[in-house]
């Protein structure tokens, strides 16, 4: 069940170069009384600094959904993928059977994002990455299918 936590509750990290809030307790970070909901269990609030990032790092049957808030992320992988999403957007990456990627902010000012982790529903698979722009006045104030692993009408799978 989805629950409403005051930040003061929610744990996190500062590292320099990221900001993280951790709405659920993973590998050591958030607050362990914060479990995974479902399929669903990493939420974090990320802000990286300009100039900085994930350098590249694998990972196998996850979902990974990112929502840009501020600025621009860069993502290269190695299946030949390589974007920038900008605030507003999302991008999506099924990692499969593998995958290795890296996550940047090029930019001259911090990049603030959500990043959601799912386990799917079934392993394997080929690994995919995909972003996309979507327009900010047809969904203000709606709820909108961003991403959607059941073929909501122009969601990213």
């Amino acid at each position: 069940m989805l629950q409403h936590r005051p930040l003061a509750e929610i744990g996190g990290g500062d590292l320099g170069w990221l900001k993280a809030k951790h709405h659920f307790a993973i590998g050591g970070h958030g607050n362990p009384a914060h479990v995974a909901v479902g399929n669903l269990f990493v939420l974090n609030d990320d802000e990286i600094a300009p100039k900085a990032g994930f350098p590249q790092h694998p990972h196998a049957d996850i979902e990974i959904i990112s929502y840009v808030r501020d600025g621009v992320l860069t993502h290269e992988d190695s299946i030949g993928n390589k974007g920038h999403t900008q605030a507003g957007d999302v991008q999506v990456m099924s990692a499969g059977t593998g995958i290795r990627h890296s996550e940047y902010n090029e930019q001259d000012v911090p990049t603030r994002m959500f990043q959601i982790w799912l386990r799917p529903r079934t392993g394997g698979g080929e690994p995919r990455w995909d972003t996309r722009a979507f327009p900010k006045t047809d969904r203000s104030g709606s709820f909108v299918a961003l991403a959607s692993g059941y073929g909501a009408p122009d969601a990213l799978p």
